[in-house]
């Protein structure tokens, strides 16, 4: 028979057990911090009919789907998690109560090239609030409140919320007259980071057909930052301008004054008029979470606001406001930078028993004890030698072994080893239980995440 040679496909991530249990937590973290919210959770279909998926999507949404027939069917891996959302309010309508606060941690499936850090199969962690008509503008503001304790959670401090308004920018578009132009000319200033503000002014000039007056006023507008004048100042020179514009200048003015009641930091967030998020269904506050040591990485959580989520699906107003993580890609940049925290227990069990006696039912009776109490404990029955034990924990990095033999059934104790200190100590099993449960609870709250001193 021939071999077949095991592979993982390229774009798809597998983790070996130890680095699993570090992902595993920080879905744990993501939930945790979620549910504080009154998000609940949700799961939708990976596989959706792809007149579904593809209602709103075209051009290179459809490039990138995974579409495929099963017998009548024509059917698609969903891209996102937002146009399953959609789907689900819609469908779901009369039984949900509004507004609707969920969560969605899944994979979701995208053919693009596969690279360095970009995936073909990857977990997104998304909350939306869902509003029945209208949204009030509050939600806005305490999103970044969700994305701060979400990421403190996780063990990450050093990161800033940048926010913007799109009323202000498609408000100001109509000012310098452009206008018409607004979506073409909000995804070219999108780039103003990765390829600089001279670039961005000759895309917007020689391909948006933007008058080069029209452009610098732009650039100075989204750029005043570096010049040293507060976005919010700059923006006050045009009040009773434009209605769309004071609209925008009203509600971030909002967001920013509930944002440090939602317990966001002023170190923590900034106004940042070039974030305009390339997607044209955002129609209101729009944020990305950086980084400050790793600004070359990007946005690793950003979304916004918007007032048509199920159009394709219903003729219900349903408008909302919601982030999503790509999860995947920020664990791969997180291991990548040395930001695993090593601290925090990697092991699969807290406690390995081995029994060394006949009888097995004093070792399960404590191993019984130990999960009672919600230390997590692993049996090793098998016919191996004790060397070859004793390296299978350390090979875990179990920080408990327990030894159950003749003398310790004969004295009613047990034999614990710490396998960190080398200490071991023949103590009662109830002793043991007690003390052992006291050391793990103590290392719960490591978090997963411990940030490189600099």
């Amino acid at each position: 028979m021939d071999r077949i040679k095991p592979r993982t496909l390229s774009g798809f991530m597998e983790l070996l057990p130890e680095k699993q249990i570090y992902f595993e937590k920080m879905l744990e973290k993501l939930r945790e911090s979620y549910s504080l919210y009154g998000f609940t959770p949700l799961d939708t279909p990976i596989i959706e009919s792809s007149e579904i998926l593809l209602a709103k999507g075209g051009g290179e949404t459809e490039k990138q789907i995974y579409r495929f027939t099963k017998g009548d069917s024509d059917l698609s891996l969903r891209f996102d998690l937002t146009v399953p959302l959609a789907k689900y309010v819609a469908m779901n309508y009369g039984q949900l109560a509004f507004p609707f606060r969920r969560f969605q941690i899944g994979k979701v499936y995208r053919g693009e090239r596969a690279q360095r850090g970009r995936f073909r199969e990857f977990y997104q962690a998304d909350i939306d609030v869902i509003g029945d008509g209208s949204l009030d503008i509050i939600n806005e503001a305490e999103i970044p409140g969700v994305i701060y304790r979400t990421f403190n959670a996780l063990g990450l401090k050093r990161f800033v919320i940048r926010i913007n308004n799109r009323k202000i920018l498609n408000g100001f578009f109509e000012l310098v007259g452009v206008g018409e132009k607004s979506a073409e000319v909000m995804r070219t200033i999108d780039k103003i980071e990765k390829i600089g503000e001279e670039k961005v002014k000759k895309l917007l000039v020689d391909e948006c057909g933007v008058s080069e007056d029209a452009a610098d006023k732009i650039l100075a507008l989204i750029t005043c930052q570096e010049k040293g004048i507060a976005p919010l100042d700059a923006l006050n020179e045009y009040v009773g301008q434009n209605e769309t514009l004071d609209l925008g200048i009203s509600e971030l003015s909002t967001v920013v004054k509930y944002m440090a009641d939602f317990g966001v930091p002023a170190e923590n967030f900034m106004i940042d008029l070039t974030i305009a998020r390339g997607l044209d269904y955002y129609t209101g506050t729009v944020y990305e979470t950086q980084m400050l040591d790793h600004p070359e990485i990007g946005s690793i959580c950003s979304g916004g606001r918007y007032d048509d989520l199920a159009g394709y699906y219903t003729d219900k107003k349903l408008p909302g406001v919601g982030i999503s993580i790509g999860l995947t890609r920020l664990f791969f940049v997180l291991e990548d930078q040395k930001y695993l925290n090593e601290e925090m227990p990697a092991a699969p069990s807290d406690v390995l028993i081995m029994p060394m006696t006949e009888d097995l039912s004093p070792a399960i009776s404590f191993a019984t004890q130990l999960r009672e109490a919600g230390v997590r404990t692993q049996l090793h029955c098998e016919k191996k030698k004790f060397k070859q034990k004793m390296s299978y924990a350390d090979k875990l990095s179990i920080p408990y072994v327990v030894f159950i033999g003749e003398d310790e059934v004969n004295a009613g104790k047990v034999t614990v080893k710490d396998m960190t200190s080398g200490e071991q100590l023949t103590i009662s099993p109830a002793m043991a239980c007690t003390a052992i449960s006291a050391k793990i609870n103590e290392k719960r709250t490591i978090t997963p995440i411990k940030e490189p001193i600099k």
